[in-house]
C-alpha cells in the first residue's frame, strides 16, 4: 500500500490476530508505547462492564434534612445529590446516531416536579449541588490547559447535567455585535461578546474563561454577507453549582419561595466519603441501564461519561469514588485479562490525557479477552459500526465493506488510532489496534490510511 510522505513519517504501530486460532497476521511496533487517545475508553468500558455488569443503574436524589411542615416550608436547606449518573440528558436510549433534541434540563425539570408533588412551597435555606461520592478532582493530569474550556473537556463530577456544557450561539445578521443565544437559557455566566460581524468578514471566533471564573469572553469576526452563524459548545466549570442553580430556577418557576442561595458542595482527598444517610428523599431518578452510557461512551467517544464510570467503578469496588482508585482497579483488571503493568501506563478514563500510553499489543489482548468473554454481543454492541455510526459514520468513503468493521477511534494533536474489530471473508473475525503517532501530515491524511488499512483486514 501506497503511503504518502506524512504517513510515512508518522511512527506506526499494529497488531492484527485471527481470533478464531490466535494466529498473529502482523505485527509493526507491536511492544513499543504510543499515545492511545480515545482507544482508552476501550479499556475503560470493558472494565466497566465487567465489573459492574450491563445492568447496572445510577440515581440522582433531592433531599432535605426533614419533610415539609404543614405549610409546605423546609426548614434547612435541599440537596441535589449526584449519584454519577452520565445519562442526566435528554439523550434517547438505546442509542440513535443524530443531533439531540429536547430541553437539557429535563432532567432537573422533572425532579423539580416531584418536589413540588410533596407540598413543598418554601425552603428556608440553599440549593446544595452535592457531588461529593467522587472526589472533587474535575481534570485528570495529562489534561491541556485549554481543554476545560470546550466540551470535550468538561469536568468530572458526580452531579453531569446536559454533559456538564452549555450551548452558545452566535448570529450575524447586520453589521455590529452578532445576536447571541444560550441553551440551556440559564443566567450562570456573565458573557462579555466582543465578536464583530460585517460583510466579507472571516468567521473566526475565540473563546476565553479565566479558570474558576463566571465570565466568558468572546472575541473575533463573523461575516453578516452571507448571514453566519456559529455554534460554540461550552464546558461548565462548576457542574454541582450548575445544577444547583437549575433546580432553583426550575423551583422558583413553581412558586417555590427560596431563602438562600444555590451552592455546590464537594469533596477533597484528604476528606471521607459521605454516609448512607442523606436524610428525606423528595425527588428520585434512575438511569436508564450501564449498557446505554458504555455505547454513548465508546459511539461517540464522551470523555466525561468515561471519566465518570471509571469513579463509579472505583467507588463501588474501592469504596473511593476516585481518579487514581479507578485507575487501580483498571490495573488489576489488565492484570485479569493477561496485560502485564509493563505494557501500558493509563493517566485518565478517556484518553484526553497526554500522558497515557500503551502497546498495540496490550489493546489486541484487551479485544480478545472481551471477544471471549460472556458479555461478547454486548461488548460488541458499543463500538462504532464502519460508515454507519458514532466516529465511524463518515469514515471508509461509503465502501460496503466498511460495516464489516466495528472499532474505537482516538485522535489528538499528533494522535490518530483505531482498535476493534473487523470481519474477514477468509480468516473470520480479526481483532486489531493500529496507533500513529508524531505525525505532522493533517489528521485526514493519517486516518485515511488506517481507514485503508482496515478495510484490507476484512480481505
Amino acid at each position: 500500500m501506497e503511503a504518502s510522505a506524512g504517513a510515512r513519517g508518522a511512527f506506526w504501530g499494529m497488531v492484527a490476530v485471527e481470533l478464531e486460532t490466535g494466529t498473529a497476521l502482523y505485527e509493526t511496533n507491536a511492544n513499543r508505547f504510543f499515545v492511545p487517545a480515545s482507544t482508552t475508553k476501550l479499556v475503560t468500558t470493558a472494565l466497566a462492564l465487567a465489573r459492574l455488569g450491563p445492568d447496572y443503574r445510577f440515581e440522582t436524589t433531592v433531599c432535605a434534612d426533614a419533610p415539609p411542615d404543614a405549610r409546605g416550608r423546609i426548614a434547612g436547606e435541599l440537596r441535589l445529590v449526584g449519584g454519577g449518573d452520565p445519562m442526566l440528558t435528554v439523550r434517547v436510549a438505546p442509542y440513535q446516531r443524530g443531533q439531540i433534541e429536547g430541553n437539557p434540563l429535563q432532567a432537573i425539570e422533572t425532579l423539580a416536579e416531584q418536589v413540588c408533588a410533596r407540598g413543598v412551597r418554601r425552603i428556608d435555606g440553599d440549593i446544595v449541588g452535592d457531588d461529593t461520592i467522587y472526589t472533587w478532582e474535575p481534570y485528570p493530569e495529562g489534561w491541556s490547559a485549554g481543554d476545560p474550556v470546550w466540551d470535550y473537556g468538561a469536568p468530572v463530577s458526580a452531579l453531569a447535567v446536559s454533559d456538564n456544557t452549555v450551548r452558545v450561539t452566535l448570529r450575524a445578521t447586520a453589521r455590529g455585535t452578532p445576536v447571541l443565544s444560550l441553551l440551556p437559557a440559564l443566567e450562570f455566566y456573565t458573557i462579555d461578546n466582543r465578536v464583530r460581524a460585517g460583510p466579507g468578514l472571516e468567521n473566526k471566533v475565540f473563546v476565553e474563561r479565566l479558570p474558576g471564573s463566571r465570565q466568558l469572553r468572546l472575541w473575533g469576526t463573523m461575516s453578516s454577507d452571507p448571514p453566519s452563524t456559529i455554534p460554540l459548545l461550552l464546558a461548565v466549570h462548576d457542574p454541582a453549582l450548575y445544577a444547583a442553580h437549575a433546580l432553583a430556577d426550575a423551583l422558583a418557576r413553581r412558586g417555590v419561595s427560596i431563602g438562600g442561595r444555590a451552592v455546590a458542595r464537594h469533596r477533597f482527598a484528604n476528606e471521607e466519603a459521605p454516609a448512607e444517610a442523606r436524610g428525606v428523599v423528595l425527588a428520585r431518578r434512575t438511569s436508564p441501564p450501564l449498557i446505554e452510557a458504555l455505547r454513548v461512551i465508546d459511539k461517540v467517544s464522551q470523555n466525561l461519561h468515561a471519566e465518570m464510570v471509571l469513579r463509579e467503578v472505583a467507588r463501588i469496588r474501592r469504596g473511593k469514588g476516585s481518579r487514581e482508585a479507578g485507575l487501580e482497579e483498571m490495573r488489576a483488571f489488565l492484570t485479569e485479562v493477561g496485560v502485564g503493568a509493563h505494557e501500558y501506563d493509563f493517566a485518565d478514563g478517556s484518553g484526553l490525557s497526554r500522558l497515557g500510553l500503551v502497546t498495540p499489543g496490550a489493546l489486541c489482548k484487551l479485544l480478545r479477552y472481551m471477544y471471549d468473554s460472556p458479555h461478547r454481543e454486548t461488548w460488541l454492541s458499543l463500538l462504532p459500526l464502519g460508515g454507519e455510526d458514532g466516529t465511524l459514520s463518515t469514515r471508509f468513503n461509503g465502501r460496503r465493506d466498511a460495516r464489516r468493521i466495528r472499532a474505537k477511534t482516538g485522535s489528538l494533536t499528533h494522535v490518530a488510532t483505531l482498535a476493534g474489530y473487523a470481519e474477514s471473508k477468509t480468516r473470520g473475525m480479526v481483532a486489531f489496534a493500529i496507533l500513529a503517532n508524531n505525525f505532522n501530515a493533517p489528521g485526514s491524511e493519517i486516518r485515511a490510511v488506517i481507514d485503508r488499512i482496515a478495510l484490507m483486514l476484512t480481505e
